[in-house]
């Protein structure tokens, strides 16, 4: 299984960076103009579409964990030619929040149970969707 982390520290709270990755209105904001449904309630369905020149992209899933304001995890299949909607199809995320000194930290788990060639363990650098995530809580912050 490949699993790869991410993590960054926010300058704001935690219940702030919490509705950023929890509300719809403010994840389409850091996660790709994508729309989150979801009642993030434990074995219900999670959701993410968007549009891209032209054409819808849809994501699916199932709410594994959600521990309110410090721990969130999601199963998720991204479809493409060639591969079934199963099981061992599916990917896992797990965000976590944690109380730190300058504010609130952020790790995100991806762990894939797919073998699939060209694609890295580790990545280097930031993770562009948490620099995302970070620039639009600071903004949020001070609004």
């Amino acid at each position: 299984m490949r699993v790869s982390t991410s993590t960054i520290t926010i300058d704001a709270p935690r219940e702030i960076v919490w509705s950023a990755v929890t509300q719809p209105e403010y994840v389409r904001r850091w996660q790709y103009n994508s729309d989150l449904t979801t009642d993030w309630i434990v074995g219900h369905a999670i959701r993410f579409s968007a549009e891209w020149q032209g054409q819808t992209f849809a994501q699916w899933g199932t709410v594994l964990e959600f521990d309110d304001p410090q721990r969130l995890r999601y199963s998720l299949f991204v479809p493409r030619p060639g591969l079934d909607d199963r099981p061992e199809n599916y990917f896992t995320m797990t965000y976590v929040l944690t109380d730190v000194a300058d504010g609130t930290k952020v790790t995100f788990i991806h762990e894939d149970p797919r073998e699939l060639d060209g694609i890295e363990n580790n990545v280097e650098g930031e993770n562009p969707v948490l620099t995302a995530l970070r620039d639009m809580v600071l903004a949020l912050a001070n609004e």
